[in-house]
């Protein structure tokens, strides 16, 4: 039986306590207002000093137009009582006088006009001015909330990534791998709680706590909205909160529902005196894999794509599923590799190590093949309302955007390649923790430029999502581990996962 180390456990609690400051900082540091967002542009725009004459000018006019309007007006009625004497009139005068007056008159008007139309300006560029500050103060409110739904996300299709990996395995009847399955639902015991925690967020989406969504704004399906965007409320019947997330609990529930009946059979087989219960892992594992093939194709478009809620593409379902299950074979690779050190896994050698490492390797590049195709075909199409996806990315976002290629295509191709590097330990860690790090800077890329636009920063809120959610990882699958065995004796494989060589 494995034995929680007090150390791990310790670790686990100092990342999740830094992780909720860091969360906590993050969410009070977020503006309240669009005076606080005006200080934040001033600050980032030479200390201020832009924003402080923008006001000046704005204040200018409004005094020069007044002056306008009255003085010409104050001097034609003083030259209306110098040009004609008290009590004279001049026939031949009358005529030069009405002219003068008439002239001065138009002049008058002009100004009027004049000093309206520069107001009316004004008054737009003022509105507009508003209306973009009001805009980036949503997206600064957004930023910890992002960052939160980010990390939260991650680790819960990560965690899907191993179940699904898991239900393969299943299905396929694999000897290779049985040694591994006790592994596989160590980690998968995190599902319930990402799974609880997500839920909530998506309700306090739907709440409007915040700004995630745009197509949950109010008023988007509303004609009689100024808000009111056409396009979404064309997809109402499909995009509302309440369908939506009835679709969301379905999913977790149906997931969460397989993980408990498949480790419940797998753990019930270990004092069974035959393979009924593996039989039964067998038929729910087939059902639960089309119901998940389909599930997440809607999630991804429900969770993910519909931050863009204007574009879509037919291949995102299949690269957001390539993202997290190599994510999630990876994530086995490093609990087995770590477990392995510290003398637990006896049956485990290397060529189950290389196994994994060949998996990392291989979805890595399905992964890329799907990030080529969906970035070439729609690039190469130049359709406005699609393009748009990638160029926001391209220039808001180069740095991630095309790092996440080099994280997860580049540096695996180089180093996993080879065979001999995918038996050697520490070259498996050094890839796993580069290939979770460029898929979680891949989610990034998908969900920020729709949320936070171009106010996009790694900084604190982040960092502590992500090490709140890696704490309470560690905490919850580790807890697990020590709750069954580590192996599975009664699989009808065991004997021949044992003994694999390859």
């Amino acid at each position: 039986m494995y034995t929680f180390s007090s150390k791990l456990k310790t670790f686990s609690f100092i990342l999740m306590a830094v992780g909720i400051l860091g969360i906590g900082y993050g969410f009070l540091n977020a503006p309240k207002d669009i005076h606080e967002v005006e200080n934040i542009l001033a600050a980032s725009s030479h200390g201020g000093h832009g924003e402080a004459t923008h006001h000046e000018e704005e204040a200018t006019p409004a005094h020069e137009s007044e002056h306008a309007t009255a003085t010409p007006a104050a001097e034609v009625e003083a030259e209306a009582h110098a040009t004609t004497p008290a009590g004279e009139v001049s026939a031949d005068s009358v005529p030069a006088h009405d002219a003068a007056v008439v002239s001065h008159a138009e002049e008058v008007n002009a100004h009027a006009e004049h000093a309206t139309a520069k107001k009316a300006d004004e008054v737009d560029a003022h509105a507009e001015h508003e209306e973009h500050l009001t805009h980036v103060l949503h997206q600064l409110q957004n930023k910890p909330w992002a960052a939160l739904y980010v990390a939260s996300i991650f680790f819960l299709l990560i965690t899907m990534g191993t179940l699904v990996f898991y239900a393969i395995q299943q299905v396929a009847v694999a000897g290779w791998s049985p040694v591994l399955f006790r592994v596989m639902q160590g980690i998968t015991s995190f599902l319930p709680i990402a799974s609880i925690i997500f839920f909530i967020i998506l309700v306090l989406c739907g709440l409007h706590f915040n700004h995630l969504f745009t197509w949950m704004a109010d008023g988007v399906t509303d004609p009689t909205s100024e808000n009111y965007d056409k396009m979404i409320a064309g997809k109402s019947g499909y995009l509302n909160f309440g369908f939506w997330i009835v679709r969301a609990a379905i999913f977790l529930i149906g997931w969460n529902l397989y993980r408990h009946y498949s480790r419940k059979n797998c753990l019930a087989q270990d004092d069974s005196n035959d393979n009924s219960f593996y039989k039964k892992n067998f038929n729910i594992s087939a059902g639960f894999l089309v119901f998940f093939i389909v599930s997440e194709s809607i999630m991804s478009w429900d969770w993910i794509m519909s931050f863009d809620p204007h574009w879509f593409s037919t291949l995102f379902g299949w690269y957001v599923f390539a993202s997290f299950f190599v994510s999630g074979i990876t994530l086995i690779a490093l609990v087995t590799v770590y477990l392995k050190s510290r003398g637990f896994l006896e049956y485990v050698n290397t060529s189950h190590i290389h196994d994994l490492a060949k998996f990392m390797f291989g979805i890595s590049i399905f992964w890329t093949y799907l990030w080529f195709s969906q970035f070439m075909l729609i690039w190469y199409a130049d359709i406005p309302e699609e393009i748009t996806y990638f160029v926001t990315r391209i220039n808001l976002y180069n740095l991630p955007f095309f790092g996440a290629v080099v994280m997860n295509f580049v540096f695996p191709l180089l180093i996993l390649i080879n065979t001999d590097f995918k038996r050697i330990s520490w070259v498996i860690v050094m890839a796993g923790i580069v290939i979770l790090a460029g898929h979680y800077i891949d989610f990034f890329n998908m969900i920020m430029p729709g949320t936070v636009g171009d106010q996009w920063f790694i900084g604190v809120p982040e960092i502590s999502s992500v090490l709140f959610f890696l704490g309470l990882f560690i905490f919850t699958v580790f807890t697990a581990l020590t709750k069954a065995p580590l192996l599975a004796k009664r699989n009808p494989y065991i004997e021949e996962s044992k003994h694999f060589h390859y």
